[in-house]
């Protein structure tokens, strides 16, 4: 059976226990769903019970329908990482046999002076693994009046400039960033995953607590997947590819027809919404940012909750708009336990849910072995060899159409 349309849509950072191997990651333990539900006061997803959701190994806090419509899993990843970028390239069929190098001290001086000297600013401030929002928060003043931009790092590879939309200029912004990507190429010592541009807006403190915020300008730079992914066989095979949020950045625009700019969850929806009402061909590829940028990061596992029973209402005007001959696919790209020590990722598996007119009702995908399962059942979906050259991946499709 050949579809006309697939929507993936990423729930960035739900994930649904940890791994076996998550002591080496220090995550141990950790289980972004479960936990969000018992720390958050409760859950109220019907849809996304009704597809399955609380049917899923190892999953215990949420509600299990008598009659489940969709099928449900659950994927290990393959690759040696819990971050955004290795995540959703091994999710298209490009896993990585290693990891991006981090930075938990802090970059070398020697990469520090470059990008000043590169970038032309007068120095950084930080240089260090921060929270986002901390670092912003103690920081932000002393960038206004100082010209220097705020330079972190986390757990991931990422070499993070934070700066004032309006004190430093958002395009002086991405200037530097693109300075900062420059540098950090796959051959060379230092082949950071993502240079990610975090602007902000707001004022200093005047005596009282500094008022910054983020803002959805954010960008990512990103290194290219290192091999042909999925969204470059569909590409190449005519069919149209819709990036919703931040997908173009990840995978560096390679394999993109249209990119959709948005604004958090919602504005997520709704522009894929949008797009499900027109669209007559394709896949649709979206990544809901606000569960990890808001909520697990910020570990706050009732903001998590409550943003998830918005989703479930937003999925089921989604649902309004398909029609025979569409697959939903729902998964994560790690986890990001919201009731765990720190502010960094947690190394979980993730979860799978397929659903779509006219298919199988209450499978049981069980456990797969590598997060490419989910794009070779993309390129079957769409009429193209399941594996791509990696070989990696076995589709589910024939047991959705059975």
């Amino acid at each position: 059976m050949t579809f006309q349309r697939v929507f993936v849509l990423v729930l960035d950072s739900l994930g649904v226990g940890a791994l076996p191997d998550a002591a080496r990651f220090g995550d141990e333990g950790s289980h972004t769903l479960d936990h969000l539900v018992r720390a958050g006061g409760g859950l109220n997803v019907p849809r996304l019970s009704a597809l399955g959701l609380g049917r899923i190994s190892g999953v215990s806090e949420v509600a299990v329908p008598h009659d489940v419509e969709g099928a449900f899993g659950r994927m290990a990843e393959q690759s040696l990482g819990k971050d955004t970028s290795t995540g959703h390239w091994e999710m298209m069929g490009c896993p990585l046999d290693h990891a991006f190098p981090v930075y938990p001290d802090g970059f070398p001086d020697d990469v520090i002076a470059e990008f000043v000297a590169r970038a032309r600013v007068p120095g950084v401030l930080e240089n260090a693994a921060a929270s986002g929002t901390e670092v912003i928060a103690r920081l932000g003043g002393e960038h206004m009046t100082s010209g220097m931009p705020i330079v972190y790092t986390s757990a991931d590879s990422v070499f993070q400039v934070a700066a004032h939309e309006e004190a430093f200029g958002l395009e002086r912004l991405y200037e530097i960033c693109e300075v900062a990507r420059s540098m950090f190429q796959p051959d060379g010592p230092h082949p950071i995953g993502r240079v990610i541009a975090r602007p902000f807006i707001g004022e200093a403190g005047n005596g009282k607590a500094a008022n910054f915020q983020r803002t959805y300008n954010r960008r990512d730079f990103s290194l290219e997947p290192p091999s042909e992914t999925v969204l470059d066989r569909l590409k190449a095979a005519g069919v149209p590819v819709v990036a919703v949020g931040k997908i173009e950045d990840i995978f560096a625009g390679r394999g993109v027809t249209r990119s959709i700019h948005t604004e958090g969850n919602v504005d997520g929806m709704r522009a894929t919404i949008e797009v499900a009402a027109e669209l007559e061909r394709g896949l649709v590829f979206l990544n809901l940012v606000d569960f990890d940028m808001l909520y697990g990061h910020r570990r706050d596992p009732r903001g998590y909750a409550r943003a998830l029973e918005v989703f479930d209402a937003d999925y089921a005007r989604l649902e309004a708009e398909l029609r025979e001959g569409d697959l939903v696919l729902m998964t994560a790209d790690h986890g990001n336990d919201p009731t765990r020590a720190g502010t960094d990722h947690t190394r979980e598996y993730v979860p799978l849910l397929a659903a779509g007119p006219g298919l199988a009702r209450g499978v049981d995908l069980g456990t797969r072995a590598t997060f490419a399962d989910l794009g070779a059942t993309v390129a079957e979906a769409f009429g193209l060899e399941p594996q791509g050259v990696s070989g990696v991946g076995t589709s589910f499709l024939s047991e959705l159409v059975g």
